[in-house]
């Protein structure tokens, strides 16, 4: 299993959620559920006290994740139970103090012995990842790019040297739905598909099955986070329903395009 596999026979849904949030065992229910759901690849997040790309809902999710004691190494033995029963990719979402602090080598080799495909650090700069994306390709793991709409001059290098997917930020500043994207993402996507066969996948703001439907139209995949979250924000224990619920509904929307 590849992160490309995702990408392979339709338009990729990933799914992003907090882990721990509300707690592990809820995690593992929406993972499967998202699966059911039709959801390509999952990005897992860890809780860090100060995501500075997160708005307020995955900031809310971070705080009660960490609040019910979630650490890093809960997270990965939640992963290894569960690992067994999903057949998506699965990446990571953190910071780079996250890594840091658990040791990027140790990090990195117990990302691949419990079946983790690449991971995101989204506060770390193109020019500084080598120390990170080194010690993961090292073991397997596809260490992912983000271009901003501020990325402008380097969009072209970075998506040259793009590894499972292009990560495009729809919009500026920090996760969180929005009713409409104003981004010329589009430009964004043509760019990066000139210079690479990586594929390109949208996020920050999708937040409806219409949404990632037109967005969808021109990239090879769409990225949901915030929506989710706040469904498990609202629903607690019982979100894994709501979830499969909603993730359905964005399979549906995707699928419709195509036919």
């Amino acid at each position: 299993m590849r992160i490309a596999d995702a990408f392979n026979k339709r338009k990729a849904f990933i799914a992003f959620i907090t882990c721990g949030d509300p707690t592990l065992e809820e995690t593992e229910k929406i993972l499967l559920e998202m699966e059911k759901g039709g959801v390509d690849l999952i990005e897992l997040g860890i809780p860090f006290s100060d995501p500075t790309a997160e708005g307020p809902v995955i900031q809310g999710a971070n705080i009660r994740a960490l609040s019910g004691g979630v650490t890093t190494d809960k997270i990965f033995e939640m992963v290894r139970r569960v690992r067994p029963n999903l057949s998506v990719p699965l990446v990571f979402m953190t910071y780079a103090n996250v890594v840091f602090s658990y040791g990027v080598e140790r990090f990195a080799r117990t990302c691949a012995e419990i079946g983790m495909n690449g991971i995101i650090l989204p506060d770390v700069p193109f020019e500084e990842k080598h120390e990170f994306s080194d010690v993961f390709e090292k073991y397997g793991l596809d260490f992912i790019s983000l271009i901003a709409p501020t990325s402008e001059g380097r969009i072209s290098l970075i998506a040259q040297e793009a590894k499972g997917f292009v990560y495009c930020v729809s919009s500026l500043g920090v996760t969180g739905t929005r009713d409409s994207i104003s981004t010329n993402v589009s430009q964004i996507v043509d760019r990066v598909k000139a210079v690479t066969d990586t594929p390109a996948a949208v996020g920050f703001g999708i937040s409806s099955p219409k949404q990632a439907a037109e967005i969808a139209k021109y990239a090879d995949g769409i990225i949901i986070g915030s929506a989710i979250v706040r469904l498990i924000g609202q629903y607690g224990t019982e979100a894994h329903e709501k979830v499969f619920e909603f993730t359905k509904d964005v399979r549906n929307a995707l699928d419709s395009i195509e036919k």
